[in-house]
């Protein structure tokens, strides 16, 4: 009964050496979605933007921090190529030669044989350790996810630069607007300065309505300076963004027509979740193939507990003399085998096992949070999208009434029904009003930028990455 006991315990210890950690991600409550597949492959070119379209193509080919993706999967190729040597044996051919003279007074004698002697070698050693347990098996699949991983960390990186080019841009553009917009009211400030010192000089002001005027078109003249400035760095990041030398970073020129790509259609993306949201995200993708690797990796950190079994041999040929060297008497070979079972050291496998298995932990829970992050961020760019264009047909309506309310106001000052305070606060709010609209266009386009990075766009999420 002791031995059967004592033989039913290896092999149940030995079965669980061969059981395999699953190395799907966990199951989520997920939404349930509209089943729209929306094409996003290249969605900047559905804004019909020449511009926008080259910075787009030019940041997807010299973008440093995709070039430094790139980088990474030809890392990860390589990592798969050093795991794949496990598998098989290890060859190497050797040769040696050594001359020897031997003490002719020494305690031994040599009985006539010469004191010097040559010793020829010529072999081809061979070793492998054959992988009963799936060991090596296990690490060269974690290698092959870990590659899979950084090609979905590459897309990934290009829905981010497609997003943040596009992102810049509009934001650029907002800026050419708004600067158009405070230029053109500096003109008209200063035509009002100078109307209204011609009006003091004749007495039909006094101090307090020219100073008014002076001070608004200070301003008006700080926040073209600002925007300015708002425009020259917006034109850095695009620079940078799109790969650009150090030196075209410093003196930026990107080309634009603001009166005309100002005024082209936004385009309409549905507004639904799609089903395949975790296929369409690179992001969560990437994830699942580190989360694949970390439970294969348990598997090969598990299998330390078990025997290793090695083989090893050698062929080759060995003479004193270099003209026998490749004679039949010289010929000499061995095979061998060898068992190496862990005793001593269980405690070191057994807190590498549970170190492989905290660290695919994490990575659920890494799982679960790109996922969470991926549906807040669709939620928010959907709410977004259907909300900004609301907030533009206002805002619209909004300065069309007080450029009505500042014709209205300019009468009344010149035929003496109000102040001059009255003309102003008319022009502040109208100003006001035309940069908050110049900003609800650039939030329109915006959040169609965000809803397409958040539904996946930006990369051909069918095709096949693995087969790369």
């Amino acid at each position: 009964m002791r031995k059967t006991a004592v033989a039913l315990a290896l092999v149940a210890f030995i079965a669980a050496g061969c059981t395999t950690t699953p190395t799907a991600p966990p199951a989520l409550d997920l939404p349930a979605g509209t089943g729209v597949d929306p094409a996003l492959e290249r969605w900047w070119t559905d804004f019909n933007d020449p511009t926008l379209t080259a910075l787009v193509d030019e940041a997807l080919t010299h973008n440093l921090d995709l070039r430094a993706a790139i980088a990474r999967i030809d890392l990860a190729r390589a990592q798969v190529k050093l795991a794949q040597k496990d598998l098989y044996p290890s060859v190497n051919l050797e040769g040696a030669a050594n001359r020897t003279k031997a003490s002719e007074v020494g305690p031994f004698p040599l009985f006539g044989a010469p004191p010097t002697t040559n010793d020829f070698k010529v072999e081809l050693n061979a070793s492998y350790e054959v992988d009963l347990w799936g060991k090596f098996r296990a690490a060269t699949r974690a290698a092959q996810d870990d590659l899979l991983a950084s090609r979905y960390a590459r897309e990934t990186v290009r829905t981010v630069v497609a997003a943040d080019v596009a992102r810049t841009y509009f934001q650029l553009l907002a800026a050419d607007a708004q600067l158009k917009l405070l230029e053109d009211t500096l003109k008209t400030r200063n035509e009002t300065v100078t109307l209204q010192q011609d009006r003091y000089q004749g007495g039909v002001i006094g101090d307090y309505d020219l100073a008014q005027a002076e001070a608004e078109r200070a301003a008006v003249a700080a926040d073209v300076a600002v925007t300015r400035r708002a425009v020259a760095q917006f034109e850095s990041a695009l620079a940078v963004l799109v790969g650009r030398s150090p030196r075209e970073v410093f003196e930026p020129t990107i080309t634009r027509d603001v009166a005309t790509t100002w005024l082209v259609r936004v385009p309409e993306l549905p507004a639904g979740l799609p089903s395949n949201m975790l296929q369409r995200r690179p992001d969560i993708r990437n994830v699942e193939a580190q989360l694949a690797a970390g439970n294969r990796r348990i598997d090969v950190a598990r299998a330390d507990y078990f025997p290793s079994l090695s083989l090893t041999g050698n062929y080759g040929s060995e003479s004193g003399a270099l003209k026998n060297l490749f004679s039949g008497p010289a010929v000499i070979w061995s095979i061998a085998a060898s068992l190496a079972q862990p005793l001593i050291g269980l405690k070191a496998i057994e807190a590498n096992v549970e170190s492989k298995t905290a660290t695919r932990d994490q990575l659920v829970v890494t799982y679960q949070q790109t996922v969470q992050t991926a549906f807040k961020e669709t939620h928010d760019a959907l709410v977004a999208n259907q909300t900004m264009r609301d907030a533009l047909a206002a805002q619209t309506e909004r300065r069309t009434k007080l450029e009505r309310a500042l014709d209205l106001a300019g009468l009344r000052y010149r035929s003496g029904y109000s102040p001059y305070l009255e003309v102003l606060d008319a022009q502040r709010q109208l100003l006001q009003a035309q940069t908050l609209q110049i900003l609800a266009a650039r939030d329109v386009r915006l959040a169609v930028v965000d809803l397409a990075k958040a539904l996946g766009g930006g990369w051909e999420y069918k095709s096949d990455v693995a087969a790369e």
